[in-house]
């Protein structure tokens, strides 16, 4: 397939361009929201980018890798509306965490912005052992304790190489957070296959708001080229809006002027 010039059509009209998903999200009532990243590190990693990687580890730090991409991308397309620019980042599915907890990239803090995520993973890569399974549990878990305490908006951004493992666990964590002020997307890199991720969204039943959005990275790289960035991100930031609106119908956000919603 080659490049194209236009956003992907599965995008709606209404979202040409990245300002105006902005706009989107402002027009929906939100003045600022918060960042939570969590990257996968699991074993499968060392394979899945035989095909879009040029066959190197998707970890590889010796050059961008699709991790670096994805988290720079996303962190200046939402930085605007990210007001103390502090990112908790969490690694899952290595040897240490696997498929019981996450581990934060620094032990007493957060990230200060996107750029610190990104250097803090390229520090972190050559300490930490790929495992596995894949499980987004624990991850949404942490993302949920994180909204519970501060009673505001969250985006938790899943960078994932695999399809779910665990997929009941997942599960019941995605309806746990249709509870709280939480959208979650879910960014597949490397080979896949991705479609059962594709169609995740629709095994996940009785959830408050639709809360989960997949976006496969790759794909939209080879068909968008040079264009590929701002396609990535309106296909990553697309639902925000009405999950935004459908957050504050819940009556989930503190809109108290110390809460900082309006």
């Amino acid at each position: 397939m080659g490049c194209g010039s236009s956003v992907p059509k599965f995008i709606p009209d209404k979202y040409k361009t990245i300002s105006e998903v902005q706009k989107a999200i402002r027009e929906a009532g939100l003045e600022s929201s918060n960042l939570i990243f969590g990257i996968d590190f699991t074993g499968s990693n060392v394979s899945t980018g035989y095909k879009t990687f040029q066959g190197r580890n998707l970890h590889d730090i010796t050059v961008k890798n699709p991790y670096m991409e994805a988290i720079e991308i996303i962190g200046e397309t939402l930085e605007v509306f990210d007001d103390d620019h502090l990112i908790p980042a969490f690694i899952f599915g290595d040897a240490i965490s696997s498929d019981r907890t996450v581990t934060p990239f620094f032990p007493d803090r957060p990230c200060r912005g996107f750029k610190e995520v990104i250097e803090r993973y390229v520090q972190l890569v050559p300490t930490i052992s790929l495992s596995g399974p894949t499980d987004f549990a624990p991850l949404i878990n942490e993302a949920i304790r994180i909204t519970e305490s501060s009673k505001s908006y969250h985006i938790l951004i899943i960078l994932t190489d695999g399809q779910v493992n665990q997929e009941d666990k997942t599960v019941k964590a995605i309806v746990e957070a249709s509870k709280h002020p939480l959208s979650i997307i879910c960014i597949g890199v490397g080979d896949g296959p991705w479609g059962t991720m594709e169609t995740f969204d629709d095994r996940v039943p009785h959830r408050k708001f639709d809360n989960f959005q997949f976006v496969a990275f790759h794909p939209l790289r080879k068909k968008y080229c040079e264009t590929f960035a701002p396609a990535f991100a309106i296909a990553a930031l697309q639902e925000v809006p009405d999950q935004y609106k459908a957050i504050r119908k819940l009556g989930y956000l503190d809109t108290s002027p110390a809460g900082g919603q309006v």
